[in-house]
């Protein structure tokens, strides 16, 4: 029924590409990170909760359409819905049903709710296309109430030595469940302006976030030393951070669940914390879909699939050019800063 075309994930019945990589006449997208939503299509659909995201990054003017969870669409006779991904806010797996077939393209997925929308639902099917950006044994992730309380301690301990705590993590996604787990009683969250454009389309699509105040050139250094700070990990290594005096850099993101990532990208401290799915929920999601038919499209691929095979499943790997966490760590290099 789906087919991975040139272009993407293609449904000739329906016409319609999902999550494409090259421009396309019509195109269904699962979520607004740069390698799952692109420019140049001629037209989107997408989950309304995207569409603050998807105009911020892609243009206030493209023509886009925008569906429920669970609202049934057709495209020439090919049923189609909209399911909760739990990745970020508005992602969504997208249920394909033709002829009696049902696939599922879930796009990026974690199963632990993070309060930002809706869980990961589960989608009975015939055929699941999972990622699997993390699907190696070694990634296990922690409880996030957990990781939230070791951020929170280290910026305590960063505090009190008179260092300002740099928290990186992606603009759309990371940076707010950074955000929302942040103590307020430890002060006033700054923002690089990547951050604070992506917290403002937010704001007013409906997400609600605490105040984080921008980072300016009015701003003094003696106003901004031992502050806390969201940023993305583009600014690492320049001069914007001189700004915050001393200060600590803390990396929040699953492969700092890699032993020597915290060395290798010069972080003073890294936080085990991922939007994706960990080994075991990969897992659980692709067993609760009930799929005899399981593709992997980014991650550990090849690994994943023949683990897969080996419980019986008929998986195989496919080529796409999805990237998982490595796509959203760079998510912010092609977004208008706002000054300073």
């Amino acid at each position: 029924m789906l087919e991975f075309a040139k272009a993407g994930i293609y449904c000739p019945a329906g016409d319609f590409y999902i999550d494409p990589w090259y421009p396309v006449p019509r195109a269904i997208i699962t979520h607004a990170h740069s390698d799952h939503a692109r420019p140049g299509h001629s037209y989107y659909l997408a989950h309304e909760h995207s569409a603050a995201a998807l105009r911020l990054r892609l243009g206030a003017h493209i023509d886009l359409r925008t569906v429920a969870y669970g609202q049934v669409f057709y495209k020439n006779g090919v049923k189609l819905s909209l399911h909760p991904a739990g990745h970020i806010w508005g992602a969504a797996q997208v249920r394909v049903e033709h002829r009696g077939q049902v696939w599922v393209v879930s796009g990026d997925y974690k199963l632990e709710a993070d309060g930002m929308g809706p869980a990961f639902e589960p989608v009975r099917c015939h055929t699941f296309v999972t990622e699997s950006t993390f699907g190696l044994p070694v990634f296990k992730w922690k409880p996030q109430a957990v990781v939230y309380q070791e951020i929170n301690e280290w910026v305590v301990r960063n505090q009190a030595q008179g260092l300002s705590s740099v928290l990186l993590g992606y603009s759309l996604g990371k940076a707010q469940r950074l955000h929302r787990a942040l103590d307020p009683s430890l002060g006033p969250v700054y923002g690089h302006g990547a951050i604070v454009n992506t917290h403002e389309a937010l704001l007013a699509a409906g997400l609600d976030l605490p105040p984080l105040r921008p980072v300016t050139p009015a701003l003094t250094k003696k106003e901004l030393t031992g502050s806390l700070v969201l940023a993305p990990p583009s600014v690492q290594n320049s001069t914007w951070l001189n700004r915050f005096g001393p200060y600590a850099i803390g990396v929040a993101s699953g492969w700092m669940n890699l032993r020597g990532n915290k060395r290798r990208q010069a972080a003073d401290r890294g936080f085990v914390l991922s939007d994706h799915a960990d080994w075991p929920d990969l897992l659980a999601a692709i067993a609760a879909t009930g799929a005899e038919r399981v593709l992997v499209t980014h991650g550990y691929t090849d690994i994943f699939s023949r683990f897969l095979r080996e419980q019986g499943l008929d998986a195989q790997a496919v080529e796409t050019l999805f990237e998982g966490e490595v796509a959203d760590k760079e998510e912010t290099k092609a977004e208008a800063p706002t000054p300073g």
